[in-house]
């Protein structure tokens, strides 16, 4: 029985030689491009329909089909790898893909989820609206409502309260709100619409902040011998001087196309500001038509008629910002981080804008938590929605964190979604 049971294990094992490597490139290339297409982002997005769930998936198992066969072509391993064969392969990701849609579809509908407690706004109604209003700017698959707090107790569990700060210090709610402290947390989950905020949209809309809100000592990584900051640092440099190594030749080709288009300047030097809103000189390539100096700054706008044609498909694809890569290797800039933004324009921003200065608290970034959570600032009310994912940076700041950052712009590159 023993050497029965022997022989299956080496006749089995025998034909998995060669098949491994087929199975880390086949998983490998699904997995990635589920990753770039977003399949797995939609369950957050109660906006997108399932027809927009269905194209994401069929895209990604055709991304890989294909993908595994020019491998296939180019590699030409041998005929006893079955697992390249073309029936092997369609039956194999075309079942995943079944079943990747099944569980998500699934997810979506709550089927394969645990309850979840139902979010309430606590507040007097002008604070609750101006609350709910982060939710109304970026939806969520679950949206809090607001009910006056004598309602608010009596809804069933699970139950999420986020009760406003100016109710907290009311005497005539203390009694309510201890009767609540005291219930199971599993069951009622005491919490604030800033903190709910903060966790649930990731990040810190800066009408919800209390005047003051944190100082500059508070923030992770700006004490004076951080690890977190020097390591930062030196990885800022090195990555920095191995990208411009590795990209020169695409600035150089896409320096000569912005030549061609219109016989004009290549790099466009742009005073910004900097670490405690210390101006600097960035460096771009041009996406524009050159403009007089006397023409006033405006927004960049959807569909912005200075935008070259070779300048769209930079911005489109960041290439137009490697040469900030020498800023950061300067010191001016990190890799992640808020980014720079012209004087002209902050001087209404600061304004308009509550704790719009503690931006200038950490060193300006290539890329950053608003670029990739955030649509391109055009306006003042573009530019409070990204202060909010900048805030929540600062305060949440963490080499995973730019880790996360790193990977999502890498992720807006290759799919050529930058603006």
């Amino acid at each position: 029985m023993v050497v029965v049971l022997f022989t299956l294990v080496s006749i089995w094992a025998q034909s998995l030689q060669g098949q491994v490597t087929w199975i880390l490139i086949t998983t490998s290339s699904y997995l990635l491009f589920g990753w770039l297409l977003g399949t797995y982002t939609v369950l957050g997005w109660p906006q997108l329909s399932g027809w927009t769930l269905f194209q994401r998936l069929g895209l990604c198992l055709l991304s890989t089909l294909m993908l595994v066969a020019i491998l296939r072509w180019v590699i030409n391993p041998s005929l006893d790898v079955w697992l390249v064969y073309r029936s092997t392969q369609t039956v194999w990701l075309f079942s995943t893909a079944v079943w990747s849609l099944m569980v998500r579809i699934g997810l979506r509908r709550g089927a394969l989820l645990p309850e979840e407690p139902k979010l309430v706004v606590v507040a007097p109604e002008e604070e609750a609206y101006e609350a709910l209003h982060a939710w109304r700017v970026t939806p969520t698959r679950i949206m809090p409502r607001w009910l006056p707090s004598n309602e608010a107790v009596l809804q069933p569990s699970p139950l999420v309260l986020a009760v406003s700060p100016s109710l907290r210090l009311n005497p005539e709610y203390r009694h309510l709100l201890e009767e609540l402290e005291q219930r199971d947390p599993r069951e009622c989950s005491l919490t604030t619409p800033l903190a709910l905020a903060e966790r649930q949209l990731e990040r810190l809309p800066p009408t919800l902040l209390p005047e003051p809100w944190v100082s500059y000592s508070e923030i992770p990584g700006n004490t004076l011998f951080s690890p977190q900051r020097q390591l930062k640092r030196v990885a800022d440099v090195l990555l920095s001087l191995l990208l411009l190594g590795l990209t020169a030749p695409l600035v150089v080709f896409a320096a000569c196309l912005i030549w061609l288009e219109d016989r004009g300047p290549v790099f466009y030097v742009q005073e910004r500001s900097g670490w405690l809103g210390r101006p600097f000189k960035v460096v771009k390539l041009r996406t524009m038509k050159v403009a007089s100096s006397h023409v006033p700054v405006s927004w960049t706008v959807p569909g912005d008629l200075r935008i070259t044609k070779v300048g769209h498909w930079l911005r489109r694809s960041r290439l137009d910002e490697l040469p900030q890569l020498v800023n950061v290797v300067l010191g001016d800039m990190s890799l992640i981080g808020p980014r720079p933004e012209r004087p002209e324009l902050e001087l209404e921003l600061e304004e308009r804008i509550p704790h719009y200065r503690k931006r200038h608290w950490m060193r300006p970034g290539l890329s950053g938590w608003a670029q990739v959570c955030a649509p391109y600032a055009s306006s003042i009310e573009d530019s409070e929605l990204k202060l909010s994912y900048d805030l929540f940076y600062l305060k949440n700041f963490s080499t995973f964190l730019d880790l996360v950052i790193l990977f999502r712009t890498i992720k807006t590159v290759l799919k050529v979604a930058g603006r």
